[in-house]
Order: C-alpha cells, then sequence, then structure tokens
C-alpha cells in the first residue's frame, strides 16, 4: 500500500479534544466551587454561635424560697434566686459597707434595673454569676458562715481572691472586685417564666 493511501493515526480527533475541554473546565470549576463554599460559609454565625447570643427560658416554678437555680445564656452562668422576706429586710441595713450601693455603675445593670433589690421583682433575683474582679464564679452563701464571719448578712463569696456580694449582687468594700455583680437583660414571660437576654416588651 502506498504512503498516499496510509491513514494518519497522528492526526487530531475533534472529538475528543471537545471532551478533555469540557472534562478539564469541570474538574475546575467543581475545585473552585468545593474551595468557595467554606470560605463563604466561614463568614456565616454557626448554629453553636446563634444559640450562644439567643434569649433563654428559666422556668422558676418549682425554685423555692431561699434557694439558688443556674441556667446559662452566652456561655455563662446565670443565678436566680428566690430571695425570701427575710433576706430582703437585710439589703438596707449593708449600704454603709458596699461601694456601690445605689448601683449607680450603670454598665452593671439594664436602665429598667433599679432600688436596692436590682430586680424586677424583688422576690427573683437574676445575676450573672462571674466576678467583675477576675471573672471566678462567686459561691452562694445565703446564711451565716464561719469563714465569713459572725457578721455576714449572707450573699455571695468568691474564693479566687475574697470579694464579696450581698444578696442584691452589690459588692462590698476592701475587696478586689471593684464593681457590682452584672444583672442581664431580662422579662417574666410569666409569674413561673423568665426569658434571660430579653428586655420587658420584647415579644
Amino acid at each position: 500500500m502506498s504512503a498516499a493511501t496510509t491513514s494518519n493515526d497522528n492526526a487530531p480527533d475533534p472529538g475528543r479534544r471537545h471532551f478533555l475541554v469540557v472534562a478539564t473546565t469541570g474538574i475546575g470549576l467543581a475545585g473552585v466551587v468545593a474551595t468557595a463554599v467554606p470560605f463563604l460559609a466561614s463568614w456565616r454565625p454557626s448554629a453553636q454561635a446563634k444559640a450562644l447570643g439567643a434569649p433563654v427560658e428559666a422556668d422558676i416554678g418549682k425554685l423555692e424560697p431561699g434557694a439558688l437555680m443556674k441556667v446559662e445564656w452566652r456561655g455563662q452562668a446565670i443565678y436566680i434566686v428566690h430571695r425570701t422576706t427575710e433576706m430582703l429586710s437585710k439589703l438596707a441595713a449593708n449600704d454603709p459597707n458596699l461601694k456601690d450601693p445605689k448601683s449607680e455603675n450603670q454598665d452593671q445593670q439594664p436602665k429598667y434595673i433599679k432600688g436596692e433589690t436590682r430586680s424586677i421583682k424583688p422576690e427573683i433575683l437574676v445575676l450573672i454569676g462571674v466576678c467583675t474582679h477576675l471573672g471566678c464564679a462567686p459561691l452562694d452563701r445565703f446564711g451565716t458562715d464561719a469563714q465569713l464571719g459572725p457578721t455576714w448578712p449572707g450573699g455571695f463569696y468568691c474564693p479566687c481572691h475574697g470579694s464579696k456580694f450581698d444578696l442584691a449582687g452589690r459588692v462590698f468594700k476592701d475587696v478586689p472586685a471593684p464593681d457590682n455583680l452584672k444583672v442581664p437583660p431580662y422579662r417574666f414571660v410569666s409569674d413561673s417564666l423568665l426569658m434571660i437576654g430579653s428586655d420587658p416588651g420584647v415579644a
């Protein structure tokens, strides 16, 4: 067979070339998408992050007078105390021994929290359970306590550096903590249900 009639095995195949172009382009686009999706997703807050900032409910229906319960909001412990009449009666007597008895530092509580009880309802105290000194968790010491002395009126004691707070979360003088314990925004959904992280009047 002459060279003129021999088929040319080296001639380009247009169909094969088109397939390779399409396949390469597809793989490249898939790589771009695979890279971009996680990158863009990283800009959106995660479900956990949303949950940390969302209001949380606290059922206080079974909280006995004189008792404390804790819930978590924004990664912090929230202390809820059902104060007795006796607890409330001790608050005014603490004023001379406190750094900020009138809670004049408005950074420590919402504007609607006023008075010596530092609460919406006198009997229900709601605090962020974080010492304003270095962030330790204060312990509840509501009754007499040998460690705190015979004149201790009841309240909260920080075991890290000895800061003391009364039954309204107000800080005593001569302790490391500079400010009262913070009061978070909260509202009553009903007599037995609190919404932590939501102000009154907010649905």
